[in-house]
């Protein structure tokens, strides 16, 4: 995979100098944002000699490494026997629905049984992409009527996940643009509802965001924080972008851990984020 850092490597392999606004530029179109381009860019002026490519790959990693969290531990089962509570949650287009069919998947192999709630009332798209890979997998998929209210889908989809003994339970919840205020309520409400039948749920709340989007990623990610205080980020789009930078810029700013990454449509694409593996090869 062609990331950051080796196109950087290839653009400047044979250039006398580094141009510093040039590198600036890089840095930030590869969505690290301004504040850690700008320490990066330092340091390395800092250093008082002539830099070469490397010096850049090798001082960006270091601070990149720095930022990032240690990698999550795997989903687990409650201890309580009452289903561990997924929320998706992230603006159309994202891969958010895809996203969800293929972490319900994920978990399935693990030897998980899994419910998954079709929120995403208002896209009927939406609820026969889950369906057709659900069916797939063998995984039960609860919905509602057409424009039916998200919170009555997941309420219902929670009651039949503890009712029959899923360990997990993922709602697919609409692809909301962040900047509507009543979409980001109605989120709240489907926190609530879910709060009626276990008091802790939802256990894990989890924002898909498209790495080409880049500072919209960050725009959504804030926005979505402000209503449910999320506590993991899904990445797709990566496949060759080069802007996985996101992740980081994401991160330094809300604290919101990279769980998986998505490099395609096919199942075997979205994998767990692992920190050293995303420095190395993805930027």
């Amino acid at each position: 995979m062609a990331g950051f850092f080796k196109k950087f490597i290839n653009k400047v392999r044979n250039r006398a100098e580094i141009d510093w606004e040039e590198l600036e530029a890089d840095l930030i179109g590869a969505d690290l944002g301004a504040k850690l381009t700008m320490t990066i860019v330092d340091e390395l002026q800092d250093l008082g000699r002539k830099i070469s490519a490397d010096d850049v790959v090798e001082t960006a990693k270091k601070h990149i490494a720095a930022i990032l969290p240690e990698d999550l531990a795997d989903l687990q089962p409650r201890e309580d026997g009452l289903p561990h509570v997924i929320l998706m949650v992230g603006v159309n287009g994202t891969g958010k629905t895809t996203s969800t069919a293929k972490l319900a998947q994920s978990l399935k192999k693990q030897g998980h049984s899994v419910v998954v709630a079709a929120a995403d009332t208002f896209r009927a798209a939406a609820v026969e992409q889950l369906e057709v890979w659900a069916d797939r997998v063998q995984i039960p998929v609860v919905k509602g009527a057409p424009n039916a209210d998200p919170s009555s889908v997941c309420y219902k989809a929670h009651q039949q996940a503890i009712a029959t003994g899923a360990q997990f339970l993922i709602l697919d919840t609409a692809g909301r643009l962040h900047t509507r205020h009543n979409l980001m309520a109605e989120l709240e409400k489907i926190e609530r509802t879910i709060g009626k039948q276990d008091p802790s749920a939802p256990h894990t709340k989890m924002i898909v965001v498209d790495a080409t989007t880049g500072g919209n990623a960050l725009q959504q990610a804030r926005e979505f924080n402000k209503a449910i205080a999320l506590d993991s980020l899904v990445v797709t789009k990566l496949d060759g972008s080069g802007k996985g930078g996101i992740i980081v810029s994401i991160y330094q700013e809300l604290q919101i851990a990279p769980r998986y990454i998505g490099m395609g449509e096919e199942a075997h694409q979205f994998k767990r984020f692992k920190k050293q593996e995303f420095v190395e090869e993805i930027m």
